[in-house]
């Protein structure tokens, strides 16, 4: 099991937000889009619609 859960991988922006997280467990990436108050999260999915994978992520 990994210290940090989850880790920001990617993030542009500064009034509106865009950050891509990454699972350290699975790998699997998040969108995060925030703005002003609200904000969304969605898994990244691949043209299948699978769960998108870091491809540099190591499954310790």
């Amino acid at each position: 099991m990994t210290e940090k859960r989850f880790e920001e991988v990617y993030k542009q922006g500064k009034l509106t937000t865009e950050k891509i997280i990454r699972d350290n467990e699975t790998g699997v990436l998040y969108l995060v889009y925030q703005e002003g108050y609200g904000m969304g999260l969605t898994v990244m999915v691949d043209k299948d619609g699978k769960p998108l994978v870091d491809e540099s992520f190591k499954d310790k």
